[in-house]
């Protein structure tokens, strides 16, 4: 599943165990209840780097689920619960008042790739690790909200068909050519997650107001606000 640890000022969402990190309504669920948490205990200089174990950071939606459904209508029920339960998760990240960064220390794919750019650093390994937005070789449209994280976090049209209408699988250092990932300068998933930690302190350290740092990156996608439902306010609490 997943579990939450707290070190010093930084919050490290871990996605556990040896699988594909699939995302079942179960771990959605978790994932949102650990981002609350999180929130809770945010004070200045607070940081979360979510990251995951083994081969995978996240192959997506827990599609073997959905297909145990017995019958095409209900497999169809649930991939949209899961499409559905997965969008407040994007939406705690926009929102969660605090800088956040992705360690990927494996292949992150579909609903995976989208958790992933929901935070506002991605860090990717350059030895392994592909990112893979698989509607179009399964035959799945994009929900809206993937579409307009897209749109909002990658700035070209040509590296946003390069991601969507490919079916390509991209390594590290055509993602960070692409501008879809910040840095793939890393041979190991710990060298990925200590470079996110060295980054994380450098924020934190900083002790900027979560709430002014959450109101400021929510305006810069207002579009992906209005489809998550998110509200941008405005805050003055300067720093004494």
């Amino acid at each position: 599943m997943c579990t939450l640890e707290k070190r010093g000022d930084l919050f490290l969402l871990t996605l556990t165990g040896d699988g594909e990190h699939r995302f079942h309504p179960d771990t959605i669920a978790t994932i949102l209840s650990l981002l609350d948490q999180a929130k809770s205990q945010s004070k200045r200089g607070s940081v979360l780097i979510t990251t995951g174990h083994s081969k995978f950071f996240s192959n997506g939606f827990d599609l073997a689920w959905a297909q145990t459904a017995g019958s095409k209508t209900g497999a169809a029920n649930r991939l949209h619960q899961m499409v559905e339960s997965f969008k407040p998760v994007v939406a705690a990240l926009l929102d969660l008042p605090m800088p956040t960064i992705a360690a990927l220390n494996g292949h992150a794919a579909a609903a995976g790739l989208i958790l992933a750019l929901s935070h506002d650093y991605v860090f990717m390994r350059k030895d392994r690790g592909v990112l893979y937005m698989s509607e179009v070789d399964i035959g799945l449209s994009m929900p809206e909200y993937f579409s307009a994280l897209v749109r909002a976090k990658i700035g070209t049209s040509a590296a946003r068909r390069e991601l969507l209408l490919s079916g390509k699988k991209i390594r590290g250092e055509e993602a960070v050519g692409l501008g879809i990932v910040d840095t793939a300068a890393y041979d190991s998933a710990e060298g990925v997650v200590e470079a996110t930690v060295r980054l994380g302190e450098k924020l934190a350290a900083k002790k900027w107001s979560g709430e002014v740092y959450a109101s400021i990156r929510k305006s810069l996608y207002p579009e992906l606000c209005g489809i998550l439902g998110v509200e941008a306010r405005v805050f003055a609490t300067p720093k004494l």
